[in-house]
């Protein structure tokens, strides 16, 4: 999956002032406090542990958080291997979503205060990524986290939601009643986007393995599909009808090409994994790419613990092994997220 930077604007709110307490535990910015974090020194580089510096006195619109979790996924790796721009340079950690606690924000902060337990996708980074002890994020980046949501499921939820939810409102338009192709259902991100659809009154075809059919039924599918029958094609068409359906979004790298054929002419097919395929018999494709927005992000999660669903979570690991948390990430076994858990 490939996503990019979208557009962060200064809050220059005035009137409220950061708290003694919030600023207890930092300097300004020459001081040479240090925290653990896990990352790269150059670009290409192996994932290692790294001594960062501490974060300094927040900006206006800044609030530095206390990490208790990170996801660790496949744009991680776009990140290591110099394909995304996420605003800084090695030596850095990685990470572009993690959840954790306020520990001070700036003086043009309006919605949060120290203590709240948060969650961001925190891009462009202000100063290193999410796998360190403690991270720099914009204000309007940051969604509160919902007691019902785990400190793990909010670590990972980020990316994942905001690109469902950008997808099915930006990219198509999806209508109450009509049948929509999700291809790749069974991971993260793929269930979120048949969480989404469902929710916008669509009636999810869903592909995913027999072992995520139950949760991908869960988050709302009409119907699920196995992707590993040779027949699955087949299958979508039987559900939906010869003509296809009018909607399909790809979640897996390098199927986009492979579901032309399942969409109706004059239909819409957009891809999470940059692999979309030239256009034919009038159908539109979209590589989509997602963009921070924590306003966004706080309905998400709301609705997610109000529908009761769940994240699975297949790992948490340290700082120290967050190199075998991507390689799990990247090989794509993993049945659910991949955390890492700068507390440990």
């Amino acid at each position: 999956m490939c996503v990019v930077v979208g557009d962060s604007r200064l809050n220059q709110g005035t009137g409220r002032f950061i708290p003694e307490l919030a600023l207890a535990n930092y300097g300004s910015a020459g001081d040479d406090r240090r925290m653990k974090g896990a990352g790269i020194r150059d670009i290409g580089g192996q994932v290692q542990l790294l001594e960062l510096p501490d974060p300094p006195n927040p900006k206006p619109d800044e609030i530095v958080i206390e990490v208790r979790a990170a996801g660790a996924a496949n744009w991680d790796e776009i990140v290591r291997t110099g394909g995304w721009d996420v605003g800084i340079k090695p030596p850095m950690a990685l990470g572009v979503s993690a959840s954790g606690v306020v520990r001070a924000v700036g003086e043009g902060v309006r919605r949060f205060q120290v203590g709240d337990a948060v969650l961001t996708h925190p891009l462009p980074l202000r100063r290193q990524g999410a796998w360190a002890q403690q991270l720099v994020a914009a204000e309007n980046t940051v969604a509160r986290k919902p007691t019902r949501m785990s400190w793990e499921e909010a670590g990972v939820f980020p990316v994942p939601a905001l690109t469902a939810s950008q997808v099915l409102t930006k990219t198509v338009d999806v209508r109450p009643g009509e049948f929509i192709l999700i291809h790749g259902a069974g991971g993260v991100t793929g269930g979120m986007l048949v969480a989404v659809a469902s929710e916008l009154g669509a009636q999810v075809i869903a592909t995913a393995s027999p072992g995520n059919a139950g949760r991908v039924q869960s988050y709302g599918a009409t119907a699920v599909v196995d992707y590993h029958a040779d027949n699955w094609r087949q299958d979508v068409r039987r559900i939906a009808g010869e003509g296809g359906v009018r909607i399909a979004v790809n979640a897996v790298g390098g199927a986009a090409p492979g579901l032309m054929a399942l969409v109706a002419n004059g239909g819409k097919l957009t891809t999470i994994t940059s692999d979309g395929p030239a256009t034919e018999r009038g159908v539109g494709v979209v590589n989509f790419y997602v963009s921070p927005d924590g306003e966004a992000l706080d309905r998400l999660a709301v609705d997610f613990v109000d529908r009761r669903l769940t994240l699975p979570i297949a790992a948490v690991r340290r700082l120290s092994e967050a190199g075998v948390a991507l390689q799990m990430a990247v090989a794509g076994k993993a049945r659910g997220g991949v955390v890492i858990d700068p507390t440990q």
